[in-house]
């Protein structure tokens, strides 16, 4: 039996999870940068690290591109609210922290 685990993360949905869990509350820097995304998506990350050791982690995001989805069902999420803005101005932090991890 092999001891390799693979864990695949919803980074999309986490991100949504990170942002919603402090809403009424929102985690910012000194200077007001919003940072309750970055610090929710990684403190869940590090805990499943710390808890699972899975042997490897992928996280995949939702894609900006229309996917087969969208091609089959011109309406698939096509009533969803747009994205917070207080949530778009963490994504480039999010990606930086991706990358370094």
């Amino acid at each position: 039996m092999s001891d390799k685990r693979l864990f695949l993360i919803d980074g999309s949905a986490l991100a949504y999870r990170s942002y919603y869990a402090f809403a009424q509350n929102p985690l910012k820097t000194k200077r007001g940068e919003h940072t309750s995304v970055v610090y929710g998506f990684a403190a869940t990350i590090l805990r499943i690290l710390s808890k699972e050791q899975p042997s490897h982690l992928a996280v995949v995001l939702d894609s900006k591109e229309p996917t087969f989805r969208h091609k089959m069902y011109a309406e698939y999420k096509a009533n969803r609210p747009s994205m917070p803005e207080e949530m778009v101005e963490q994504l480039p932090r999010l990606d930086e922290l991706l990358r370094v991890m």
